[in-house]
């Protein structure tokens, strides 16, 4: 009896205290943990701030009192930079390539050949070697008679040897022209003359273009051309021509080898880049050639620096859009500086499922198993796609446990609190979402998204799938990428974030939009961008430079974007418009194109989208070239007859399909009546970079899609 008395109070004691915690749990704990979140979600991101210029509504990073210009000391150029982070790095891997196994020619589905790959492992080289070899190709360059007063151009797709050729252009003081891989003809020809290019560093693939061009390339007195792994026969490329002299890569690093090193590094105001913008409008299709000093880019490097956590010598950084755009440019030369490991892809292998990875063999992301990665919203948009493409196929039972952990880790993350969600998130995570996470590797824990709007549903699905922030990043070439960028723990979707710590931002009235910078507690107006990473202007267009940079009286360079931003009472951007994209209809309706085409292209038919308004009608139409494997999908189990493809597009039917769907997305958005098109046309080809219709980055070519569409709006109209 005594032992059970004893035992008893033992319990009793054990019972009261864990009802003590229990209280100590709700009644202190809770509460913290409860204004720990609410005041994550409401904390200021941005704080208004006085500046110069014209009048306006400036914001700063709050987190940074004083603009950021270098990463750390001493690296105040981008050569100086790389030397460093090589210096302190040196054993570690940095660039990684793919070993080419074998390749063959099959015939696709569509009945056209087409190339796959096998592809082995990654192999690395180290910081310390990555800084010989670009020392021994400044050399070599130098002893092939290039000097420091030209101009190279670098013409080739993603690869090592493209960060290596820019950073030994670098040690000898070279302003670089990056050129897109997917330019050709009147477009390459005009970038290379207007820059009086005199050596061009291309890969083999753009040999055939310049070429062809020999006879309109008055500057050009050397190609260096990047030799393809497992490719043994040289004898196409012509050693020499009636134009140039023609050496390979290794050549030019043999030749600098031998040679003592050369160097003339160059100062934060000299000219590292000169970066052709997109070219979405007008001709010739390359846009203007910005000049980018060595201190914009570490400027925009210091602080894109501040934004991922722990960002270091652990992560992996999967690289494969184009070098010859700023977002990737300057996202290599973070991860360089940060000591990160860069494995090279691209996105015909990017997964497993691409289109030139033959079948049974692994893309790149299941191989390099990356951490962080760049995205455009089009490649987001296709993952999204894939990824419902594929639920699809599923049973009944796997598709309901889809759409139940879809719809629990949706409320998780909008805030809909509910005890267990830890346990529940860790089951969904291990029976649902591990596959889709392995699609891209598996140890993803950020992407940074940039180049074009990403739809709110594209932010949601990936977040929730891939289990990883997206930071939507805003800025242009001509402010070196950056602008604003989403925070890590900022799980709002539709906004780009704050200021990064490099620049203000300011937004001024458009009295024209009827947007005013003084509409509080949201002020909306045209956004200005001002700070160390606003570049110098266009190459050889004085006026047009004059016309949209402008210098206060403080000394801050601003650049007026032609975009319509809105500010958030945290300090946080959202673009709301653009004025070249505002678009009236006959009653005064304005429809701001971009936005509305944002949202549209949520719509699981969709892969690519144009809408078009005239101010002549009190409607707007649609281009829309539709997903394939979705609309054939959809074609297969209405029984529907057709031929071919573009016959499917042709069909009555399957334009209703779309059109319902397309209501159905613009009204879960919120679209007004007038900016949903009352009328498509589905095109059965998609836009591509080398069709023009499209850039690099997969932004609209507006423009150049009218014209070539023309009597199909027309007809659209009648």
């Amino acid at each position: 009896m005594e032992s059970i008395d004893r035992g008893n109070s033992i319990y009793l004691q054990y019972k009261s205290r864990d009802a003590h915690m229990s209280a100590l749990f709700i009644g202190v704990l809770i509460p913290v943990l409860f204004f720990a979140f609410t005041n994550m979600k409401n904390r200021k991101r941005g704080e208004r701030v006085e500046v110069g210029g014209e009048p306006g509504y400036a914001i700063r990073n709050s987190k940074f009192p004083a603009l950021l210009e270098i990463p750390f000391e001493g690296a105040s150029t981008i050569a100086a930079l790389f030397e460093q982070s090589c210096k302190s790095h040196e054993h570690s891997r940095l660039l990684g390539t793919r070993k080419l196994i074998n390749r063959q020619k099959e015939v696709g589905e569509d009945g056209r050949p087409c190339e796959k790959l096998h592809l082995g492992d990654y192999e690395w080289i180290t910081y310390g070697t990555a800084f010989k070899c670009a020392c021994n190709f400044a050399s070599g360059l130098m002893e092939l008679g290039h000097t420091t007063g030209q101009r190279i151009a670098i013409f080739a797709e993603t690869r090592a040897e493209w960060l290596i050729a820019l950073q030994g252009c670098f040690r000898c003081n070279i302003p670089v022209v990056s050129i897109y891989p997917s330019l050709g003809g009147e477009s390459l020809a005009h970038s290379l003359n207007e820059t009086e290019v005199s050596t061009i560093i291309c890969d083999r693939k753009q040999m055939q273009k310049l070429i062809d061009l020999s006879g309109h390339l008055g500057a050009v007195k050397r190609i260096v051309y990047m030799e393809d792994k497992g490719i043994i026969s040289d004898s196409y490329v012509s050693r020499t021509s009636g134009h140039w002299t023609v050496s390979s890569f290794s050549e030019v690093e043999s030749l600098g080898r031998r040679t003592p090193p050369k160097s003339n590094l160059p100062v934060p105001a000299d000219i590292a880049v000169i970066m052709y913008t997109s070219g979405s409008t007008g001709v010739p299709k390359v846009g203007k050639g910005v000049m980018m000093t060595h201190g914009n880019v570490v400027a925009t490097i210091a602080a894109v620096r501040t934004i991922v956590p722990e960002l270091g010598s652990e992560d992996i950084y999967l690289a494969y859009l184009p070098l010859a755009h700023i977002l990737e440019l300057a996202a290599e030369c973070t991860m360089l500086a940060a000591g990160c490991a860069i494995g090279y892809g691209s996105p015909s292998t990017l997964v497993d499922s691409s289109s030139m990875i033959k079948k049974g063999t692994k893309g790149d992301a299941s191989i390099l198993r990356p951490t962080l990665m760049t995205a455009v919203p089009a490649i987001l948009d296709r993952l999204r796609d894939g990824v419902r493409k594929k639920v699809e196929t599923k049973s009944k039972m796997s598709k309901k446990l889809f759409d139940i952990s879809y719809r629990r880790s949706l409320a998780a993350i909008e805030g809909t609190w509910h005890g267990g969600w830890a346990l529940e998130k860790f089951l969904w995570d291990k029976v649902v979402f591990r596959k889709i996470r392995a699609i891209l590797g598996g140890h993803v824990r950020g992407l940074l998204s940039g180049g074009a709007p990403l739809s709110e549903d594209t932010q949601r699905f990936v977040n929730i799938c891939l289990r990883a922030p997206i930071m939507q990043g805003y800025g242009l070439t001509e402010t070196c990428a950056g602008a604003t960028f989403t925070e890590w723990d900022d799980s709002t979707v539709g906004r780009v974030g704050p200021p990064l710590p490099s620049c203000y931002v300011k937004l001024i009235n458009w009295e024209e939009g009827g947007y005013m910078a003084n509409d509080l507690p949201m002020a909306e107006g045209e956004i200005v961008i001002g700070g160390a990473n606003v570049t110098l202007g266009y190459f050889k267009r004085k006026a047009e430079t004059n016309e949209v940079y402008k210098m206060d009286e403080r000394g801050i360079r601003w650049f007026y974007t032609g975009d319509i931003g809105r500010f958030h009472p945290d300090g946080c951007l959202e673009i709301i418009d653009r004025k070249k994209d505002i678009v009236k209809l006959q009653h005064g309706e304005r429809i701001p194109l971009g936005k509305v085409e944002a949202a549209l292209v949520a719509c699981h038919y969709v892969e690519n989208i144009m809408l078009h308004a005239n101010d002549c009608h009190s409607y707007c139409v649609a281009l829309v070239v539709p997903s394939q494997n979705a609309l054939e999908t959809w074609a297969q189990k209405e029984m529907l007859i057709y031929n071919d493809f573009e016959d499917l597009c042709q069909k009555k039917e399957a334009i209703r399909e779309i059109q319902m769907s397309l209501l159905k997305i613009a009204q879960e958005a919120n679209l007004k009546n007038f900016e949903i098109p009352k009328k498509i046309k589905l095109l059965a080809h998609p836009w591509t970079p080398d069709t023009n219709l499209v850039t690099a980055a997969l932004k609209l070519k507006r423009e150049l899609i009218k014209q070539a569409f023309e009597e199909e709006l027309k007809e659209l109209y009648t």
